[in-house]
């Protein structure tokens, strides 16, 4: 017997985007489980690669007005149309509500944007699923509560630590009309949610996990043949600690042969560049920019250490569990990090990686023992691979959020 899922309008914040393709792996993964999907989008792609990932998609895929005077007229019918609503004067009490204690152009926008989305959804739609607990998630309930129909959202990291609490608290209460419920990919940040929640049952542990036919299978650990090859991945953002890490570097030991390789993009590359030029360890840098996942894969069988100096920004900002991490893992390589947030849900200290304080002194002998020790280094990657197909594959997660999915839709109605 076939199963009658629901049809389901996914609201996200970007697309594509190169830093978030735990999205795209979920979203092919819902679709090669039997979802029909929409895809909106509340900005247009800045990234000018695209991954393989984004190309398996077959939802269409609409994008709402990214700055409400764009698209005036449009965004003129949406509000009139939902103003026909049942919902309407509903959503706007909710909207005014939070307006009152976020008065940003930004809450404006939001509004602007569910109007839009509301009169434009397709009548076949069941159930709307929003990946970011804060604009994406706010569009999608102002929108949900006009056309009086369930809603859920994916909470990551920064929507979960620099959201206010008065707004997480109520997205997570039946009597706010807050989501059907919530799915979360670190266990510290479920349990940080469900405190928040009218029933802890509303918030689920659902780990990203790994697709690994995505990946080809790990090389073989060949003895590094000219300098020590340190990589990370990832945007050039105070939370990922970069910053640090050249600082690191630059406590190296002079007879120490090394080479940092970083990947991605961010705002802060320039001065980055600069403090290492200032530092004088330029010339042993390449700074890669924004890469595909092949080029990415590619990065990661050619290296030697996996650095990640995860760190708490000073607004609260913090990773996650990266994916990157489990993807460095795949291709059997050492991993370097920080006890920073769900990271060590992932990597046990001194077991399937080192976790290091972030201190620039601390990062340095860190990387200074890996890079002596060989041996050390296969142990700890081997160790990794282990920790990965045996707990964090993309499979089970999909199953969970199947399981949630279909029953978003009485979840509130049985309780």
């Amino acid at each position: 017997m076939t199963t009658q899922r629901p049809k389901v309008a996914v609201v996200v914040k970007g697309w594509p985007r190169l830093s978030e393709t735990f999205i795209a792996q979920e979203l092919v993964a819902l679709e090669e489980t039997g979802y029909d999907l929409d895809l909106w989008s509340l900005r247009f792609p800045t990234d000018k690669k695209r991954h393989p990932l984004h190309e398996r998609l077959k939802a269409p895929v609409f994008y709402l007005p990214e700055y409400l005077h764009q698209e005036p007229l449009r965004v003129l019918r949406g509000m009139l149309s939902a103003a026909a609503k049942p919902g309407f004067w509903r959503a706007a009490a909710v909207w005014l509500k939070d307006l009152k204690r976020d008065k940003t152009r930004n809450r404006v926008r939001r509004f602007g944007q569910a109007c839009v989305l509301a009169r434009e959804l397709g009548d076949d739609i069941d159930l709307l699923y929003a990946h970011f607990l804060h604009t994406p998630a706010s569009v999608t309930r102002y929108a949900a509560i006009m056309r009086q129909m369930p809603w859920s959202v994916s909470a990551h990291a920064k929507d979960i630590w620099t959201s206010p609490e008065w707004e997480k608290r109520e997205k997570l209460q039946k009597d706010t009309f807050g989501a059907a419920f919530l799915a979360t990919c670190t266990g510290v940040g479920a349990r940080h949610l469900a405190e928040l929640a009218d029933r802890a049952d509303r918030v689920e542990l659902i780990y990203h996990g790994l697709d690994l036919t995505r990946f080809p299978n790990p090389p073989e650990v060949q003895p590094t043949d000219g300098p020590m090859r340190f990589l990370s991945v990832g945007r050039l953002v105070e939370k990922k600690g970069f910053d640090r890490l050249i600082a690191a570097l630059a406590l190296l030991p002079a007879e120490l042969d090394w080479h940092w390789e970083h990947i991605g993009g961010g705002g802060s590359g320039k001065a980055l560049e600069a403090e290492a030029a200032r530092l004088g360890i330029a010339e042993r840098i390449t700074w890669r920019g924004a890469c595909d996942q092949p080029e990415v894969i590619a990065a990661m069988r050619a290296s030697d250490v996996f650095v990640l100096p995860s760190r708490i920004a000073e607004d609260g900002d913090r990773d996650g569990l990266p994916n990157v991490l489990m993807e460095a893992a795949s291709q059997k390589l050492c991993l370097l990090s920080t006890p920073v947030s769900a990271i060590p849900e992932f990597i046990t200290d001194g077991e399937h990686g080192v976790l290091s304080d972030d201190a620039p002194e601390a990062l340095a002998a860190a990387m200074l023992r890996l890079a002596q020790d060989g041996a050390l280094r296969a142990e700890l990657a081997e160790a990794a691979y282990a920790r990965l197909t045996a707990s964090f594959l993309m499979q089970p997660g999909i199953v969970q959020l199947d399981q949630r999915l279909q029953s978003a839709m009485t979840a509130d109605q049985e309780t």
